[in-house]
């Protein structure tokens, strides 16, 4: 009987596509790839417009401005998909795709220095080559692609984490996985308004933003993204990954200064801030920075930027704003250079939200395990008590050395942030009524749900309790350690059974002794 293949579309052309490879190193290879993937998104998005102009007797097919019009890419000639695939066998196809890249850049200054002309490269196998633009090309594809944008948009995305995943420690650095991406879009809830990513990477904070909205019956034109990025390759790699969504990128720029030294967005107050930038980061530009208006709450230190990043952030929150960051674990404790200090005064003032500690081995460039740090610049809970989630022991095993999120983990971390929220808004939004009459409205309400404090996961800890501690934020210290269940067993009845099992083996044992004394002495041997 033959074995039924369960894999999806997207797993399907990875998995086709990476026998082409041959000898190229994955970080070569996935601009090879997704340049055609998105090479063949503009070609597909304006076909659709061309044969909709083509019935239209007032409308002419080659006229630039009506794709302008229509935020849709124009594709000359010489670069659609069309043109690509008929000259796909021809040993000069390398040479065409990289004059295709440069005709699109040409027609489209948004794209200027962002596509890939890697094509003529001489290690570059030109069958290969071919036989990718046919893979691409496949009856499957042109089947399901009914919505363009949603198909080549989860192509480029699972392409870009399988790549981040070849590349190991190097892949990590333009690629945040999915599931904690998704986690802190759904915690924040980016509804409308200004988002921003100070180390965007590939965009991803950026299109499950897009997501969410979407997914929520809102507009996708109700939220403005912004980024920086250093790496120019990386920053070509989001450039796509947005155009493919529709999203509009003009905001999230490039320069190699970095965003410290060179703060593209130096008046921008962002509505939400999402962000995964680089762990425990040296030598990150204090020694110039020293009296920089950003370090309100502390002047982070030179070996290590964590505390950097996070000040970055809170100078562009809004007055109502929210933020959400990837930190390592190490910025939850850490006392060094003034780290404490820093920490202490973002709790005292009431910045700190929320807590969540990740499992290890979730992100492709370190086993280490890190946190979520969530800050508001506007708190619902006046009590200035901060909510501490214990994940660490969440997930399961994707491979052998990655571990990810279920969508009910997600869920799970998610609904308790959002039930805490809820009830403390509630809780706090009378000044006259008690606490006691409160809860009973909120769970007299159809769909709330009560936070409760759950031994071994959360905790919402009172500052009281935090300055107790030091002001350490690591989430353990707070939620305890979960009861163990109890089987019913009495204690009685399991040390009879425990013991009685014992002799079972210790009888058992000395059977076995006799018989390898018994054997050795056939052979002169005694013990």
């Amino acid at each position: 009987m033959a074995k039924t293949d369960n894999s999806t579309f997207e797993q399907k052309l990875f998995k086709s596509a990476d026998k082409l490879r041959k000898n190229i190193d994955a970080a070569e290879y996935k601009h090879v790839v997704l340049g055609l993937i998105f090479l063949k998104y503009i070609s597909e998005s304006f076909s659709e417009k061309y044969h909709e102009l083509e019935k239209d007797e007032y409308s002419d097919p080659e006229d630039r401005d009506e794709y302008i019009a229509a935020n849709i890419f124009f594709v000359p000639k010489e670069a659609r998909w069309s043109h690509i695939h008929a000259n796909a066998k021809l040993p000069t196809i390398g040479q065409t795709i990289d004059q295709a890249m440069e005709a699109i850049e040409r027609e489209n200054k948004e794209l200027k220095n962002v596509l890939p002309q890697v094509y003529g490269k001489a290690n570059l196998d030109k069958t290969s080559l071919g036989e990718l633009i046919d893979l691409i090309s496949n009856t499957d594809l042109q089947a399901e692609n009914e919505n363009s944008k949603d198909l080549f948009g989860r192509v480029y995305e699972y392409f870009l984490g399988e790549f981040a995943n070849a590349e190991g420690k190097k892949g990590g650095q333009f690629y945040t996985p999915k599931a904690i991406v998704k986690l802190m879009v759904e915690m924040i809830e980016p509804y409308k308004g200004r988002v921003y990513d100070p180390a965007s990477g590939s965009g991803g904070m950026f299109v499950m933003s897009e997501k969410f909205v979407t997914e929520h019956q809102g507009n996708i034109k109700d939220i403005t993204v912004y980024g920086q990025e250093s790496n120019h390759t990386t920053w070509k790699l989001s450039k796509m990954n947005l155009a493919i969504r529709n999203i509009n990128s003009k905001f999230v720029v490039w320069n190699n200064e970095g965003t410290f030294l060179k703060d593209a967005h130096p008046d921008l107050k962002a509505d939400y801030i999402l962000a995964n930038p680089p762990f425990n980061q040296s030598d990150w530009g204090i020694d110039i920075l020293q009296e920089d208006g950003r370090w309100k709450y502390g002047t982070p230190p030179n070996g290590n930027a964590n505390y950097g990043w996070m000040q970055h952030m809170l100078y562009h929150l809004s007055p109502r704003g929210v933020m959400a960051t990837v930190l390592s674990n190490g910025s939850l404790s850490s006392n060094t250079s003034g780290e404490g200090d820093i920490r202490k005064n973002l709790v005292d003032k009431d910045l700190v939200e929320c807590i969540v500690a990740l499992p290890k081995q979730l992100f492709y460039n370190t086993g280490i395990p890190a946190c979520i740090w969530f800050l508001r610049r506007e708190k619902s809970n006046t009590s200035k008590e901060v909510l501490f989630i214990d994940a660490s022991e969440m997930g399961y095993m994707k491979s052998r050395v990655h571990r990810d999120f279920t969508e009910e983990d997600i869920a799970k971390i998610r609904d308790t942030y959002l039930n805490w929220r809820k009830q403390n808004q509630t809780v706090t939004s009378s000044d006259s009524r008690g606490t006691s009459e409160l809860y009973r409205e909120a769970s007299d309400s159809a769909n709330a749900e009560l936070y409760r404090d759950v031994k071994g996961f959360c905790k919402s800890a009172t500052l009281e309790a935090i300055q107790k501690h030091s002001y350490v934020l690591t989430p353990g210290r707070y939620v305890g350690i979960p009861d163990e269940e109890d089987d019913g067993i009495p204690f009685e009845d399991k040390m009879a059974d425990l013991t009685a099992t014992l002799k079972e083996q210790m009888d058992k044992e000395q059977e076995l002794n006799k018989e390898i004394a018994t054997q050795l002495a056939k052979i002169g041997l005694r013990l």
